[in-house]
């Protein structure tokens, strides 16, 4: 029986950069909301009850 197998092609594209990745529910302690400092200024990221995240000032 003769198989035919297939290399992986190589690609040439860059490999993306790693951001840290956050579950919402941790950030807000398994509730819908918290609140985030940066720079002096405080910003509330909110669940809604859709499951969309809303950030605000």
């Amino acid at each position: 029986m003769n198989q035919m197998t297939s290399d992986p092609v190589a690609t040439t594209t860059a490999t993306p950069e790693v951001f840290p990745t956050y579950h919402a529910e941790d950030l807000t302690r398994g509730g819908i909301q918290a609140r985030i400092l940066l720079n002096g200024q405080i910003y509330s990221l909110r669940i809604t009850r859709a499951g969309k995240l809303i950030l605000t000032k």
